[in-house]
């Protein structure tokens, strides 16, 4: 019975031999499309992690848990292919432990994981203990696909004389999102077919339970699906009930914000009510996902750490960057001694972007007219600080040229553009992805993978260009969630689904559309902003060197943020002008990832992953 759900994972078109289920409205939390977790991966470590800590509290709730003896775990497709490097062993035996990945502490991550490799024991909820060999009880299918989802596990726990107690398949759909069909046991069955970001379902308001977005089977979600008898349940309030502003595609949504004279923000603002929040909620939620964001940056910027772990051994490359623009090495950065350390979240006291004197602009000209060739070749970067390299009768060295004098064409002398700015955005982005390839704190936005873009743009946003920087943070993210919703469910935020045009892809089309609305642009600009920002990702694949979040990823989340901008401020600049709407690029996009090939999404089976030899040769930067 169970091997008759799995197909090979080299199918020719896997996604499209699937039935899509379209959910009736795109609406949901946005505080289930962005949420506080663990990296490197949502798809391959937040969501394990969640689908084991329901598992674990399911065998609870049916006073299950004191019987178990074994439990097994199965891996399938590219959660086999490549969950090593995305720390997915780690995730469903913390999961199993009763960790969560919104409050796990993750310093203890890896010396908890190695304790129980060496001990070979499991507590599962923290309490019970078991015996658990890694090689002996948990199996890498690779070569094997379930019929749901490409990222598919199976949680089975036996009693001590071999009896099936429950069994489970659960598929993690990205952006920490968990998708599973009913439990199945030798004496029970729940039903509980889609889990958002809340493990516990009794504390989980009925409107986030209840909405129609299960890839499987549309007819779970209707009111006749068990629930727990609890008087208290918060699921008892209008549990079938619409928001009050449903959209299903870019052309609704942008109906609704004429009708009613609203801000995209502003409609899922109200929505958000719809799932038991007041204003007050509303606005410490989103404070808390962009400080989490933020204190992610000034983590990433301020590590003591060199190196990234996985045998790449690839060099941190945020906090020399965030060191070199603060100290004046690009020009037009002005040296200062009074430009405080990067701070978390927002306040008066919290860097800003470097303001550049009329003195120093002079002085960056003049440098980078004569820059000063400094005695650390590999960065070959003028230094605008006190002069502090030798000088040879009051001259300024001449910096070193590469090529020959004796030609037709000279070659050309160093030189930098004055971009400040997009510097900072670029390391703001780098920073947040080394965080995440580390398996810090991050916040899936919308995924993992694609973690960097939108807190750079935001933090540029909230640097560079905002005088109210509490309400950009409150425009910015729920117009961005806004666009996650309708790719969510027009297509798919999934790697292992539709390739990295889906993380990386989505995010800067999530992120243009917030830097428009910040901007001041209507609705249907930003909508254009999203438009452009995924157009120009279209076909991009998922090959992570290693199968670690590292190469590619994170140079790809920094010039995924830049993409951004950029078009954000095209379609401003393009006055209502375009060909291509933005529900045309998300069903362009669903078409892509159907006809791309398996070995492109998150499985290192093609592309730089088999191309690129290890050692890395890594750049000095």
């Amino acid at each position: 019975m169970l091997r008759s759900s799995l197909r090979p994972l080299f199918s020719r078109r896997h996604i499209s031999t699937v039935h899509r289920h379209i959910p009736e409205h795109a609406v949901i939390s946005t505080f289930d499309l962005f949420s506080v977790g663990v990296g490197p991966s949502s798809s391959h470590t937040v969501g394990p992690m969640r689908a084991a800590k329901i598992f674990i509290t399911d065998l609870k709730d049916l006073k299950l848990l004191e019987k178990v003896h074994t439990v097994k775990i199965n891996l399938y497709g590219s959660l086999a292919a490549t969950g090593k490097g995305h720390h997915t062993p780690q995730a469903i035996l913390l999961g199993l432990e009763g960790s969560d990945p919104e409050t796990i502490d993750t310093g203890t991550i890896p010396s908890r994981y190695a304790d129980i490799l060496q001990n070979k024991s499991l507590f599962l909820a923290g309490d019970h203990r078991i015996s658990y060999d890694m090689d002996r009880d948990m199996l890498w299918r690779w070569d094997q696909v379930l019929k749901t989802h490409p990222n598919g596990m199976r949680f089975s726990c036996f009693a001590e004389n071999g009896d099936l107690l429950a069994t489970n398949e659960y598929f993690s759909v990205g952006g920490g999102f968990v998708v599973n069909d009913k439990t199945k046991g030798t004496s029970f069955i729940i039903d509980e077919n889609l889990f958002y970001k809340g493990v516990d379902k009794k504390t989980v308001h009925g409107a986030r339970l209840h909405q129609s977005h299960s890839l499987s089977d549309p007819e779970a979600h209707s009111p006749s699906s068990a629930q727990p008898e609890d008087s208290t349940c918060k699921t008892s309030i209008a549990d079938n009930e619409q928001p009050p502003y449903p959209f299903d595609s870019g052309d609704t949504l942008l109906s609704l914000t004429k009708k009613h004279n609203m801000t995209i923000a502003q409609i899922v603002h109200d929505n958000e009510k719809h799932f038991g929040y007041t204003d007050e909620d509303i606005r410490d939620k989103v404070m808390r996902i962009w400080r989490v964001m933020d204190e992610c940056i000034r983590t990433g910027v301020s590590t003591s750490e060199r190196t990234l772990p996985g045998r790449l051994g690839l060099r941190r490359r945020a906090p020399m960057l965030y060191k070199r623009l603060m100290r004046g090495f690009y020009p037009g950065v002005a040296a200062r001694s009074d430009i405080p350390t990067i701070d978390s979240a927002w306040s008066p006291e919290a860097i800003d972007g470097p303001r550049q004197q009329p003195q120093a602009a002079d002085a960056s000209i003049a440098s980078n007219r004569y820059a000063d060739n400094s005695s650390d070749t590999s960065s070959h970067m003028s230094d605008n600080r006190p002069d502090r390299s030798p000088r040879i009768s009051g001259m300024v060295r001449a910096p070193r040229v590469t090529g020959s004098f004796d030609h037709a064409i000279l070659p050309m002398p160093p030189r930098r553009t004055v971009i400040p700015a997009m510097d900072f955005l670029s390391c703001y982005a780098i920073a947040v992805n080394e965080v995440n390839a580390s398996g810090g704190r991050i916040v899936t936005s919308p995924t993992n993978g694609a973690a960097g873009v939108i807190p750079a743009v935001l933090k540029y946003i909230v640097e560079f260009v905002s005088d109210d920087p509490e309400k950009s943070i409150h425009t910015f993210l729920l117009t961005a969630a806004a666009i996650g919703m309708l790719f969510k469910r027009g297509s798919t935020i999934s790697a292992a689904e539709g390739g990295c045009q889906a993380e990386v892809g989505v995010a800067c089309s999530m992120a243009s559309a917030g830097f428009a609305a910040c901007m001041g642009a209507s609705p249907e600009t930003v909508l254009q902003a999203a438009e452009i920002g995924i157009e120009h990702n279209l076909g991009l694949t998922c090959d992570p060197i290693d199968g670690l979040v590292q190469v590619p990823c994170i140079e790809r989340n920094s010039l995924g943020a830049v993409k951004a901008v950029t078009a954000a401020q095209l379609s401003m600049a393009s006055d209502g002008i375009y060909s291509v709407t933005l529900d045309e690029a998300i069903e362009a996009m669903r078409l892509t990832a159907v006809d791309m090939s398996v070995k492109y999404k998150e499985t290192s089976l093609s592309g730089l992953a088999t191309t690129v030899k290890i050692p890395l040769t890594v750049p000095a930067c």
